[in-house]
């Protein structure tokens, strides 16, 4: 008996046993059926659920129809009423449906630009900052060229923008498979900004061509123009120019000449063409936001606007920063080596006299030296001032420009530009005839500019306040003064912010010089103490200093530097340029998109 129930025990546990795999197996084909249509049901529930969540936001009209408003793209107009009618159809109703344009006025139109692969990640900056209002000018236009362009300012080194470059073209390479692919955040922001990559590298390549500048050694690769008596010079030798100054013999075809780049005076003259690329590129940038502002006035019919706030501004950055690039050409295109030289006492017996290095016209000849009859201290200026061993330089300068200079001096431009309204009708180093009272008329236009830029708007937003509250009652008179009080500081403020922001933005942009400088002396510190110092020594010295070389350089100047720059760059646009037009106070168009719908719900 006891056998028997054992037996009849064990088949009952087969039995259960068989019961339970097949309940499994049937559980796990059940399971399997569902996961294949899982996402596809998850997908008609969310779009179900937005349908009717839209839905809920119309509002019942005559017999029963359903009115709603919502924003659609001009572009699309025809699009979405074709697709309305499709989809009524479709549905066999014999209620029609209608759709058209909202009688005006309308509230305020959210923003929409259409971008494309290329400026999709440029819009995107500009909307981190702010929304453009609708129809004002859309910064990420211009944010697209000016952006890689002052990136590559800072950044400007071949060697290095060539691996940025490559970066960026893979990112390209691979642009397909990673649009199909699922990225983490790290990988799509460098997916989403490939093409700004591709164009970061492509400038910081132009600019270190411009610089001649290649893991911060020179390439001579047009030959240079200046040449030393000895086929090994040594410290302290000084180099020649091949050919005369001002041919084109005598100018490097393209970027600087690298002979710069191991000359004592390095230093001090890439610091003064950085710093002046510098305040060019800062102050143009700033004059077409400036502008900018006038073609938005002019397109929504802002006739204050215009006359009282642009042309001020336009009169006040003219005058003393557009003025200040003027002067910066002028510098670099006068010959100064002509100048000095004929401000200069020599020898009629010596080398030097006659050289064709004096261009000077004086008397109507141009490059003519004077005789030198002796007397004074037996020396001579070119164009024939006798010396007389302690005469003072606006004596020997025959161009008569007045101050100590007298133009024969090349002036510190800064000094100049400070003296502008510290020391008015006073120019000790001109550069040309007439400068005073140039640089008078310019202060007084700047003068100008500021109170009318501060009090003409909100004097005449005040009569217009008069005439439009003229039949109003006695007690809205305080609510009008209590208006004008708000434009008059509000005018106050954007007058003191453009005013000082000129003087401060301008500085602002030295950051070019300052970065660009920071990356070359780095370069150059890592390949002297890194490499020069291990080339002498043996194979595996300069083994591990190469590693340490690649190490820093990847560390340091790829990574760090291009993030560094990169910011920089940011900044520049969002508080430098897009202050002077842009108020980023705009409402982003949000299309009803299942796409869009189904993207945030898988986020």
């Amino acid at each position: 008996a006891v056998d028997r129930m054992l037996t009849e025990n064990a088949q009952e546990l087969v039995d259960s046993r068989t019961v339970l795999l097949k309940n499994q197996d049937t559980r796990f084909r059940l399971c399997q059926m569902l996961a294949q249509h899982t996402e596809r049901w998850t997908w008609i529930v969310l779009r179900e659920k937005a349908v009717y969540h839209t839905l809920n936001m119309f509002k019942a009209d005559v017999s029963g129809m359903l009115r709603g408003e919502g924003w659609v793209i001009s572009e699309s107009f025809e699009d979405v009423r074709a697709s309305v009618n499709r989809a009524h159809s479709d549905m066999d109703h014999n209620m029609p449906s209608h759709v058209d344009q909202v009688p005006k006025p309308w509230p305020t139109p959210p923003t929409h630009f259409t971008t494309n692969k290329f400026t999709y990640g440029y819009q995107e900056f500009v909307n981190t900052y702010g929304i453009p209002r609708y129809r004002e000018a859309n910064p990420a236009l211009f944010t697209a060229a000016t952006f890689p362009f002052l990136f590559g300012v800072m950044y400007g080194d071949i060697g290095h923008g060539l691996f940025l470059f490559s970066a960026g073209l893979y990112l390209l390479w691979n642009e397909e498979k990673n649009d199909k692919a699922k990225l983490d955040e790290m990988t799509g922001g460098l997916h989403m900004g490939r093409y700004m990559i591709t164009m970061m590298g492509f400038f910081a390549v132009y600019a270190g061509l411009v610089y001649n500048d290649c893991f911060s050694l020179g390439l001579n690769l047009f030959g240079t123009r200046w040449a030393f008596d000895s086929d090994e010079p040594e410290e302290g030798d000084v180099a020649e120019m091949t050919g005369q100054y001002g041919d084109g013999d005598s100018v490097y075809p393209f970027g600087l000449d690298p002979i710069w780049h191991v000359a004592a005076n390095e230093l001090l003259f890439f610091n003064s063409f950085k710093m002046k690329l510098s305040v060019i590129f800062g102050i143009l940038q700033m004059f077409t936001g400036t502008c900018l502002k006038g073609i938005n006035a002019v397109y929504f019919g802002k006739r204050l606007d215009f006359m009282f706030e642009f042309l001020p501004m336009v009169a006040f950055a003219s005058s003393l920063f557009v003025y200040m690039v003027i002067l910066i050409f002028m510098k670099w295109s006068i010959n100064w080596n002509s100048r000095m030289l004929s401000a200069t006492c020599l020898d009629p017996a010596s080398e030097g006299w006659g050289s064709a290095d004096y261009q000077e016209t004086v008397n109507g000849q141009t490059g003519v030296w004077a005789d030198c009859n002796g007397g004074g201290d037996g020396t001579c200026t070119p164009w024939g001032y006798v010396c007389q061993g302690n005469d003072e330089l606006a004596d020997k300068c025959p161009l008569d420009m007045g101050g100590s200079g007298d133009g024969c001096q090349p002036p510190n431009l800064i000094t100049a530009l400070i003296n502008i309204a510290l020391a008015p009708g006073s120019v000790d180093e001109p550069m040309y005839n007439g400068q005073a009272g140039v640089q008078n008329l310019l202060l007084a236009v700047a003068g100008i500019s500021v109170p009318v830029l501060l009090c003409a708007k909100p004097y005449f937003l005040s009569k217009e306040m008069a005439t439009h509250h003229h039949s109003a009652h006695d007690d809205e008179d305080e609510d009008e003064e209590h208006g004008f009080g708000e434009i008059l500081i509000h005018q106050a403020i954007e007058t003191i912010e453009f005013v000082l922001g000129m003087v401060s933005n301008t500085a602002s942009y030295l950051r070019l010089w300052a970065l660009s400088l920071a990356h070359s002396e780095l370069a150059t510190v890592f390949w002297e103490k890194a490499m020069l110092s291990t080339l002498n020594l043996n194979w595996f010295a300069t083994f591990i200093g190469y590693g340490v070389f690649a190490g820093t350089t990847f560390g340091v100047l790829l990574m760090m530097d291009v993030l560094e720059c990169f910011l920089h760059a940011l900044r520049l646009h969002w508080v430098e340029f897009q202050n002077k037009f842009f108020f980023a106070d705009g409402i982003r168009f949000a299309p009803y998109s299942f796409k869009q719908i189904l993207a945030d719900a898988s986020a």
